[in-house]
Order: C-alpha cells, then structure tokens, then sequence
C-alpha cells in the first residue's frame, strides 16, 4: 500500500500507544469492517429505491396513460421521460459516489491489515483476482450502473416515440385537409 495512507491511518505508534495497542487495533478494525459493510448496505437500500420507483414510473406510464395521443401526451410523456432521466442521471451518480467511498475503504482496510496477524480482505480479494477476471469475479461496481443506463434508454425511446406519434398525427390530418 501506499505510504501516504499508512502515514494518514497510523495515529499513534505501538510504543507510544501502550499495551493495549492491539486490542484496540482489532476493536477499530472490527468497527471499521462494521461501517464499511453499512456503507453497502446502503447502497444496496438506494439502488432498490430507485430500481422500484423507475419501475413504478414505467408502469404507471403503460397502465395509466396507454392512449394518450396528440400534443397532450406528447409532453406528457417528454415531462416524464425528461424526470426519468434525471432521476437514472441521479442514480449513476449515486453508484459512483459509493463505489468511490468503497473503494477507499477496502483500501483502508487492506492497510489495516498489514498490522494484523492474518489478512483476510486482502487474501479474498487477491483469490478474486483483485476483480480483473470477469470470469473469476465479476465486481457489482460494473454490472450496477447499467440499470440506470437501461431505464435512461428506455425513457429516451418513450420520448421519441411519442414525438414521432405526433409527428404521423399531425401528418394525416395536413394531409387529409388538403
């Protein structure tokens, strides 16, 4: 690991600490994994927040307003979409954010556990080949964000049907008035 993280991690040396410098080492370590598995539950929380809402809209669109044509569901369906992909474009961000904070906590965890008797984040993820084998392991971080980008395609074709609906509208009735 990089020096600049020992130095940031280490707040005060084991003779300067006392006895009881590896109990409380541990005790940290435990607290530490404990937070760390909190973060993913979180994320975990917020994805399937936003998975259900995105599902919700979607469906909320084909059950509720099936039919509706012309200029009215036209921006209907623009408004909607326009939100939908807001909320995907606050969804990925959200994905990122915490992928960034794990990532920068395993990287403090590994570190810790250069001070411990065994290391067994460290030897998990080195058995996963640190997630560069998508056939060994494939990390959650790279199959997540594709649902925000599926439901952001989904609303985007919602927007141009429904402008291409009113397009071959408002094409019949110039020329059926003719």
């Amino acid at each position: 690991m990089s020096r600049d993280l020992t130095a940031d991690l280490i707040g005060v040396s084991r003779e300067q600490y006392g006895p009881e410098h590896r109990s409380h080492l541990l005790e940290q370590y435990k607290l530490y994994l404990e937070m760390t598995d909190r973060i993913s539950q979180r994320r975990q929380t917020a994805n399937t927040f936003l998975l259900t809402v995105n599902t919700a809209l979607v469906a909320l669109l084909g059950i509720a307003f099936p039919n509706t044509l012309g200029l009215l569901g036209t921006v209907w369906y623009t408004i909607v979409g326009l939100a939908g992909i807001v909320l995907c474009y606050t969804w990925r961000r959200l994905i990122r954010s915490y992928g960034d904070l794990n990532t920068a906590k395993f990287k403090v965890v590994h570190e810790i556990e250069q001070a411990l008797p065994i290391r067994p984040c460290d030897a998990e993820w080195k058995a996963v080949g640190e997630g560069r084998n998508p056939k060994l392991y494939l990390p959650f971080t790279h199959v997540e964000p594709r649902i925000p980008w599926l439901f952001t395609g989904l609303y985007l074709m919602l927007i141009a049907s429904s402008i291409i609906s009113l397009v071959v509208s408002l094409l019949g009735v110039l020329s059926r008035g003719s």
